[in-house]
């Protein structure tokens, strides 16, 4: 009984239940239509009948004569069926037909009357003469009385009986429906909703299985290509995103700690050798300066942090306006011009001016820091040749391309999309300045303008392709 009340419960099992009986009622009126228009148009019929024999037979005694309207209401009279025909004189008296009796008010005043009957054709009028105890035939009738020219009576009718034994084989075949299509919907209604708990039972149970910690559990789909498949797909791709973002929240926190262990280490140190009782002025002077150096470092951390974190939120309404990007690149090379050149580094540009793009201003010129910065830093062939980078700004169809190209190392292809990884650094040692947020937060800034960034080999060196929608 419980499980009986847990799955009437379900809304699929209640709007099945709605839909039966939404189609039960409407199939019920509708065969009760039926059979009221199929009664109707019978005895419709049966009346149109009445009037067609009246006709005939007023028609026969005007043209022909008394006897040939006696002689044919005795054909008429003696055939077998439903007819019920009556000739009386003037006086009302029975002359022929086979229902020799009829009320007095169907004689007097000519109209439509109905009536039980003793029905008696010629054969049971002669077995009536033979044996007077017998039974006769009774009926109920539906007749039409007229006077006819000459005064005498005529009465033809038709015998309902049959009628009503159609309607209720109508009534009864109607009964009969209505018990099948409610047992066929139940049945249909039935299979309908445990097909769909079943696929949706498949769904909560993966669902319990990923909040037990089975992050890898998808829900399986179906060849029907149907709404659940179509639900399904975009669970799945939901939980793919889920679990990339906590497997790179694991990265983060795990890259976070290892890099700022070290930092916190050498401050702890540092303060510590800043203490000791034997420590002299100057080794004072040096810790206290390491301690703002590497504090100064771990704040740059965690500012690029959550500026990374504030490009992944998307931008805040209002945010995003229209910026000329030439001028935004054009500014940032000129503040890295002479920290490259005194790398000895050569830097060359090619910018189109008035490229505007509805973009956030101040996220836009770090991206293109960090981009200049990582060139600087690795713009260092191996072969000892003097370093270049090139910057380029182009219109490219409807994107405007950013280009920061260097005649470095390089980076092979293999970790060329590892790299805008969050503190995803290709030094083993970390002898360089960084903490691997660079290219993480231009691949993050690419993706809050609905652009694109990535890593192409210069030959030698890299390119770093940042391409954003101009306006």
């Amino acid at each position: 009984m419980s499980r009986l009340a847990q799955v009437w419960r379900t809304s699929t099992v209640r709007l099945t239940a709605t839909f039966i009986a939404i189609f039960v009622v409407f199939a019920i009126l509708l065969m009760a239509f039926i059979g009221w228009q199929s009664s109707v148009q019978i005895q419709r019929q049966q009346t149109d009948d009445i009037d067609r024999e009246i006709r005939l037979f007023q028609r026969i005694e005007a043209n022909q004569g008394i006897r040939s309207l006696a002689f044919a209401v005795n054909r008429f009279s003696s055939q077998p069926g439903p007819g019920i025909y009556f000739l009386g004189d003037a006086a009302g008296q029975y002359l022929l037909g086979n229902v020799p009796d009829m009320p007095a008010e169907v004689l007097i005043a000519p109209g439509v009357y109905s009536f039980d009957y003793d029905r008696t054709d010629l054969s049971e009028e002669i077995g009536a003469l033979l044996d007077p105890g017998a039974p006769r035939r009774s009926g109920v009738a539906l007749v039409r009385s007229v006077e006819l020219g000459n005064g005498m009576r005529l009465v033809v009718g038709r015998d309902v009986v049959e009628r009503r034994g159609y309607s209720a084989i109508i009534l009864q075949s109607f009964l009969v429906g209505v018990v099948g299509i409610i047992l066929f919907s139940v049945i249909a209604g039935g299979i309908t909703a445990r097909r769909v708990l079943r696929r949706i039972d498949t769904i909560r149970d993966t669902s319990t299985k990923i909040m037990s910690g089975n992050l890898s559990e998808r829900v399986p789909l179906t060849r029907r290509n149907d709404e659940f498949d179509g639900l399904a797909t975009n669970l799945n791709a939901m939980l793919d995103r889920i679990e990339q973002l906590l497997q790179g929240l694991k990265e983060v926190t795990d890259n976070v700690a290892h890099d700022l262990k070290t930092p916190l280490t050498r401050l702890r140190n540092q303060a510590e050798a800043a203490l000791r009782d034997n420590a002299s002025e100057e080794t004072r002077q040096q810790a206290l300066e390491t301690v703002i150096a590497e504090s100064d470092r771990l704040i740059r951390t965690f500012n690029a942090l959550l500026m990374i974190a504030r490009a992944e939120a998307g931008a805040p309404s209002g945010t995003l306006s229209a910026v000329d990007v030439g001028a935004i690149v054009s500014d940032v090379v000129e503040l890295y011009g002479p920290v490259a050149e005194d790398a000895g580094i050569e830097v060359v540009s090619d910018i189109e001016e008035n490229i505007l793009l509805k973009a956030n201003r101040e996220l836009i010129g770090q991206a293109m820091v960090n981009l200049l910065e990582n060139a600087v830093k690795y713009a260092r062939p191996e072969d000892g040749s003097p370093g270049r980078i090139a910057i380029g700004l182009h219109r490219h169809g409807g994107m405007a391309r950013i280009e920061v190209a260097d005649n470095g190392p390089g980076i092979p292809q293999a970790d060329r999309n590892r790299v805008l990884e969050r503190f995803v650094r290709l030094e083993k040692s970390r002898s360089e300045p960084g903490s691997g947020l660079g290219l993480a937060l231009v691949n993050a800034v690419a993706r809050l303008h609905d652009g694109s960034f990535r890593i192409e080999d210069a030959a030698p060196g890299v390119r770093a392709v940042l391409e954003l929608p101009a306006g």
